[in-house]
């Protein structure tokens, strides 16, 4: 983050990882490879808590909000985005796999939940995808801007919000 995507070398890399540059080679083909891993991880992070929360729908959309807004929200979050965001006029490819491994990752496996949750009958048939899509904003869009431009947010600050967005979402999809 401290050197934005294109500043950092495979030296600096390698150096602060306390591993020889081949090292870093022997793990990684490329740096791409090593980013790539890293929103992997993250996603990983976050989309555990679908598969392994406890309880029944609300339960586990509240767990996956909570997680999600912490990763995405948070200062750490919110500078990784600062980062990718001003490297991608310079390197496309860049958003490329930022798309490929975190967003559309993220909202597929959340996609997958709501199918199935919709295939048992706890929610209503619906396109999984676009309701997926839905939640993933009404968690993240608003509150990530107040945190990229009025830098204020505080994404642990009102677990309640969290549980006001996921009630209203399922407002929509609830069987009747």
């Amino acid at each position: 983050m401290r050197d934005g995507f294109r500043g950092a070398s495979v030296d600096r890399i390698a150096a602060a990882a306390g591993v020889a540059k081949q090292t870093f080679y022997n793990h990684f083909p490329s740096k791409e490879a090593l980013f790539e891993e890293t929103i992997r991880l993250g996603v990983r992070d976050i989309v555990v808590e679908l598969d392994d929360t406890p309880g029944d729908v609300r339960d586990r959309l509240i767990a996956f909000s909570l997680a999600f807004r912490k990763k995405l929200l948070s200062p750490e979050g919110l500078d990784w985005y600062r980062t990718v965001i001003a490297d991608l006029s310079r390197l496309p490819e860049l958003g490329r796999i930022v798309w490929r491994q975190g967003p559309l990752e993220t909202v597929s496996r959340l996609a997958d939940f709501l199918a199935a949750a919709m295939d048992r009958g706890e929610l209503n048939r619906d396109d999984p995808m676009f309701a997926a899509e839905m939640l993933n904003s009404m968690l993240i869009n608003l509150d990530r801007t107040r945190g990229l431009l009025a830098g204020d947010f505080d994404p642990n600050g009102d677990p309640d919000k969290v549980a006001r967005i996921v009630t209203c979402f399922l407002r929509a999809y609830q069987p009747r």
